[in-house]
């Protein structure tokens, strides 16, 4: 056993039946566990959280393919990479096959130029395209190489799967069977709840807690939750800022203020905070939230949602949190509408793609005498010289008249 690698490179799996998790894709009735085991592999890339068994999933299809098999990270490998491995997998002395699976962990990492060279070899079969990303391949990863690949989404492991793992760990020789350990499994579910899926997480911070912990006079190493806790840093949260999750957790963040669940905005709005995403950003958010959604139900939440955003440019964090807390809840708590967002919508499409006339010559501009002789303002009415400082007359062009763009909802506050 190679102690200097970490437990979590010594316990990566070896085959399909060592693999835990994934049920949705590697069911043994699976398309993806059926065409690995038959060694009938086409391009695919595999998108999920880090930990959660990616890197893991191509060590056991090199273990179990005929083919050649080359692994590259995108954070360190470019164009001559790629070429080099083409070369070899076309070189019949080299590879009789003529054939070969090319793993590309962070694939997203790869710009256009290096997508583009791939593209050719993945589209004739003289390789097949293991991408590995955390980030949402649709947004990431060349259109043409997603269409010539199967995409699967790996899941964030479960309490249990990462508990089956640290339990295996105590029980492999090249784990850590030969220290002792006593430890409950109430504390290895402390840990596999801490690491939130990340199974690399939860295996540190036990290889961590045995090798930090002084063997007993009886022999033993003996893992307490204290001494777990003190292990492992506080829960992994699954969030960055930079990433897939990033645009999945301000789109719940905005749903959850628009579906007036104050709840669930105050907590989609902490992780974000956890995860160090720009007050600022979020601030602006909720000024968008505030007249897209709540609108004219509530046009004080624009006011507030604003003065919020000011109040959080000023004072910054941590005590921004506040006030980004106290904006959300306000803009959940409000009445919602969203007419005045509608209205603007269907203006601009009527602008945009229709004949929409002339500006009537009586509300236009004639800041020169002269101009009056040419109609501009003539016949104008003053609304302030009427009853209520409202009078009808046309303001629509003619072929625009009749025209409703802003349709009041039941929600709306009644302004005349």
């Amino acid at each position: 056993m190679d102690t200097s690698k970490p437990l979590a490179y010594r316990l990566r799996p070896t085959n399909l039946d060592e693999y835990v998790g994934q049920e949705h894709i590697l069911g043994k009735d699976k398309i993806l566990y059926r065409t690995i085991k038959a060694d009938r592999l086409s391009s695919i890339i595999l998108f999920g959280p880090p930990g959660c068994g990616k890197t893991s999933l191509a060590r056991v299809i090199s273990n179990t393919t005929k083919y050649k098999f080359y692994k590259i990270n995108a954070t360190t490998a470019g164009v001559t990479d790629i070429k080099n491995v083409i070369e070899e997998t076309k070189n019949f002395m080299l590879n009789p096959v003529g054939k070969s699976i090319l793993f590309i962990d962070e694939i997203h990492r790869f710009n256009k130029l290096q997508q583009d060279t791939l593209l050719p070899y993945v589209e004739n079969g003289t390789i097949i395209l293991i991408g590995a990303t955390t980030e949402n391949p649709y947004f990431e990863v060349n259109k043409a190489l997603i269409s010539r690949s199967m995409v699967f989404k790996l899941n964030p492991l479960t309490q249990n799967d990462v508990y089956k793992i640290l339990k295996m760990s105590l029980e492999k020789e090249d784990g850590l069977k030969s220290y002792n350990i006593k430890i409950e499994d109430e504390t290895l579910k402390k840990i596999a709840d801490v690491s939130n899926g990340d199974v690399r997480t939860a295996l540190n911070g036990l290889e961590i807690a045995v090798l930090t912990t002084e063997i007993s006079k009886d022999g033993y190493i003996y893992i307490t939750n204290e001494i777990a806790s003190q292990s492992m840093q506080n829960r992994k949260a699954i969030f960055d800022k930079n990433g897939n999750t990033h645009y999945d957790n301000i789109s719940a963040f905005i749903k959850s203020m628009r579906g007036s669940d104050a709840d669930a905005a105050v907590f989609y709005l902490a992780r974000a905070l956890n995860g160090g995403e720009d007050p600022m950003f979020l601030a602006r958010r909720i000024v968008i939230a505030a007249s897209e959604d709540v609108g004219m139900a509530n046009p004080n939440a624009l006011v507030v949602a604003n003065a919020a955003m000011q109040a959080v440019h000023m004072i910054g964090m941590p005590e921004a949190r506040i006030i980004l807390s106290q904006a959300a809840v306000y803009v959940a708590k409000s009445p919602k509408s969203n007419a005045s967002y509608l209205a603007i919508n269907k203006a601009l499409e009527d602008v945009q793609n229709k004949d929409t006339g002339d500006i009537p010559m009586h509300i236009r501009n004639a800041p020169i005498e002269g101009m009056k002789n040419l109609e501009y303002g003539q016949g104008y009415l003053y609304p302030h010289d009427f009853p209520e400082h409202k009078v009808d007359q046309q303001y629509l062009p003619d072929v625009m008249i009749g025209t409703k763009y802003y349709v009041e909802d039941e929600n709306c506050k009644e302004i005349n």
